[in-house]
This record gives C-alpha cells, structure tokens and sequence, in this order.
C-alpha cells in the first residue's frame, strides 16, 4: 500500500516535470525575444529619409527609427527628454538652454556633443541663433516662444551628422542599404544607447498599391501594411489585426492665393456650403475618417465642432450659386485613389452651386485637394505646422491658452484660402507574429520594443 502511494506520488513529479518541459517552448515563444527582420510596404515612394524633406507617416516613421530628437512628445502631446536630458527658459522664452545627454554615440561610434547638435539645428533651422555652452545648446528665436521644447520634437529637427553624402543618426537602427524609391534595408543598432531593439533588421518596398500590399500581407511576404483609410472597416470586417489612430490627416482645398474680387471670395463660401462633407466620409471614406471644418481635428483642439454649422457640414452657412459663373481647376494627386474619388465628388457638389472644377490629376490648379499628416499631437505646434506647409500667415501664442489657440485657428480660417473636408485616420494592418507595434497620437509608428514570434501554421 505504501509503496503504491510513493509510485503514484513519483509519477505524478514525472508528469509534473514533463509538463513543464513541453510548456517551456511555448512560454518562450510568448515572451519578447531578439531576432528576425520585419518586412514593411508603403505606398509613397521615399527617395531618402531626409528629415529635411519628408512627407507622409511611413516615411517620417521610417525616419524616426535611425534619427532622434532632443525632445519627444508623450501621448498626451507634453515633451519629454530624449537625446536632450534636460531644459530651462530664461525669462520671456527667447533664449532656451538645453543639456545633451551623456553616453550617446552616432551609429558609426562618433559621440553625441552639443557642437553636433548645433551644426544639425542650423540645417533645420537658419532662423534660431543657437551656440555651444560645454554640453549645453542654447537656442535664442527671434520671438519668445514658449512651445520650443514641443517644437523641437518635430521630425525636421531630428540630430543628423552630414558628411561625404551620408547621413548618420544616434537612433535604433542605422540604413544599411538604400535603392532609392524602391527598397530600404536598416540594420538594428547594437550599441543604440537605450537598448538593442529586438529585431535584427527591417526590409521597406516602396511604391505598393494598396492591393499589392494587402496580398503581400496574406502570402506571408509582408508583417506591416498601410490600411487606406476607405479600407479601414472591410480590414477588421475580415478579421485582420488592423490599428488605427485618431483622425490625424487633413484633407482640405487650398486656394493658390487671396480672393482677387468680392465675386470670387462669394464663390468660394458658395463652394465650402455646397460641399457634404458627411457624405464623403460614409460613403467614400466608409467612416475612415470624420468631417470636419476645422484645421485640427476635435480629439487635440476640444473646439473643432464649433466651426461647424448645425448640420456639421461645413464652416459656411449655405450660400446663393455665384454671382458670376465661376470655373477653376481642381489639381489633385492622381496616384491616390481617395483623393481622386473625393475630387469627382467635389466636382458634382460644385456644379449644384453654379461652380464648375475642371479636374487635373497632375496635382497643380486654382485649387487643390491636399492630404496633410499632423506633424505632432502638441496643438499649438501642430497648427503652426499646418500654417506653414499651407503657406499661410504663421501663428504666435503668448500664453498657451484654449482661446487663444482657437483664435488662432479662427483668424487662418478667415483668410478664406482653404476649405478642410476631413480628418483621416493612419492604420496598418499587421501579422498576427508581430508584437508590440504601437502607434502614436498623430499616426507615427513605434517599432523599437517589436519582436516576432513564430506563427501558428
């Protein structure tokens, strides 16, 4: 009886022990581990990743993991050090000191020092004055500016070191191999000063359709798309692991210029009340993004209804057709199939108002659709972006105040050379092996904490 009791017990410590070891590869294979390359398709074609001269969330994203910033933003838009551990505004918020942080190396192993600093700030920005102080930068700026640190987040100002055509960054991974517009192969950087990332390496195609991107994602041959945002509920109606960020793109007309006469100013109101916006978002979009009359999306600004009428459809209450007829052409970006739809249906909305937009798919016109990423998820400093990528009047802020955002925003509105239509949403759809893709606020990707895992077959 008793050596019957000890069998069981000893058998049951086997199955104990057994079970443990079968278990031990599955555990494994849950927890972050190092290794792999993710394969990533846009639809943009990047001819490098210049901070200096990027355009759309992939790219910039992509840009981000070789190139830092002295400041980043949290997710609730506040600055953060980075490459920057610390700063301090002298009184009027005209001449800022900020300490580089120690211990930080460029990918090819040169330190990070305030001169290098300063020689990349001076690329990005002529305008500021700044100078070197032992490991401290100071940037003076013509005007005070109280939003500097939340500015210095901004892609543009990344820290490169130029040199012999190369462009080295202090970030998690360098640019092992560039075909210009086509592929992009970035290494991991092993001695990245905030820890190896995971993955070994990311190869990037450019110049995917939406459909070849899509394909490639079921074959297995790509982890991470891009979900145009008319394809954002058929994604996740087909069960695929899609994340979306908030409305973070404007669409808008923007005029080339002022209203040259009280007739052309009558007609653009006519066009802006004659538009439905509602309806491009159902029925084009599929609810891929929110209408909207504002320049920043509601979930940054808290006003962004109030520029709506009560239909929210428009910043205009209905106008009367134009006194004259009135004709202008529409440019749009032909290989963005949005924004080409958008534009047929702006086309029929316009002639209802007794306005006829000739369409002209090379982007140039009177007028123009335009798709603008929100360059950060500080309001104060993504207006001021937006102003300047539209060319209008720059807009200054002395005490950081709702109101005086809003005013801001009201007095570019009034200048009557744009029309916002929508807030788009950034999304991706990604490989159920992939773990802990994140984005942030204003659709940038995060992929330094990712790692891959084996998929189920």
């Amino acid at each position: 009886m008793q050596i019957a009791a000890i069998m069981k017990q000893f058998s049951s410590l086997l199955l104990a022990a057994s079970s443990l070891l079968l278990a031990l590869p599955a555990l494994a294979a849950d927890r972050p581990h190092y290794g792999g390359t993710l394969r990533i398709e846009l639809r943009e074609s990047a001819q490098n990743l210049d901070p200096a001269a990027l355009t759309g969330t992939g790219p910039e994203s992509l840009c981000r993991m070789v190139f830092e910033t002295l400041t980043t933003l949290n997710s609730q838009g506040h600055p953060q050090p980075l490459l920057a551990s610390s700063w301090q505004a002298e009184p009027g918020n005209q001449r800022w000191r900020f300490v580089v942080r120690s211990g930080v190396s460029f990918s090819d192993g040169t330190p990070l020092d305030a001169s290098a600093v300063v020689a990349s700030l001076r690329n990005s920005n002529p305008e500021w004055k700044t100078l070197v102080a032992g490991d401290t930068v100071i940037i003076e700026t013509e005007t005070a500016d109280p939003d500097l640190p939340a500015e210095l987040a901004l892609a543009r100002h990344s820290i490169v070191r130029r040199g012999n055509g190369s462009m080295i960054g202090t970030g998690p991974f360098l640019i092992a191999q560039s075909n210009a517009g086509q592929h992009l192969t970035l290494k991991s950087n092993d001695q990245y000063w905030a820890g190896r990332p995971f993955v070994d390496s990311i190869e990037v195609e450019f110049g995917k359709n939406d459909r070849d991107q899509m394909m490639a994602l079921d074959l297995g041959k790509a982890d991470v798309v891009e979900v145009a945002p008319d394809n954002i509920r058929r994604a996740q109606l087909e069960n695929r692991v899609v994340m979306s960020s908030p409305p973070a793109e404007l669409m808008t007309l923007v005029f080339t210029g002022d209203a040259r006469s009280d007739d052309e100013l009558h007609a653009r109101n006519a066009l802006a009340s004659s538009i439905d916006t509602a309806a491009l978002n159902n029925v084009v979009l599929q609810g891929g993004g929110e209408p909207t009359a504002a320049i920043l999306p509601t979930w940054l600004s808290g006003y962004g209804f109030v520029f709506a009428d009560f239909n929210g459809n428009s910043a205009h209450p209905p106008q009367p057709a134009p006194r004259r007829a009135q004709k202008w052409t529409l440019g749009f970006n032909a290989s963005d199939s949005v924004a080409r739809v958008i534009a047929q249906r702006l086309s029929l909305n316009a002639r209802d108002a007794g306005i006829t937009l000739d369409l002209n798919s090379s982007a140039t016109g009177d007028v123009r659709l335009v798709r603008i990423p929100l360059a950060s998820s500080d309001p104060r400093v993504a207006l001021t972006e937006l102003a300047r990528v539209l060319q209008l009047t720059r807009p200054t802020f002395a005490n950081g105040s709702v109101a005086e955002l809003y005013a801001a925003e009201k007095s570019l509105l009034q200048a009557h050379r744009i029309i916002p239509l929508l807030h788009l949403r950034n999304a991706v759809a990604l490989r159920p092996s992939i773990h802990d893709f994140s984005l942030s606020p204003e659709g940038i990707w995060h992929v330094e904490n990712i790692w891959l895992s084996l998929e189920k077959p």
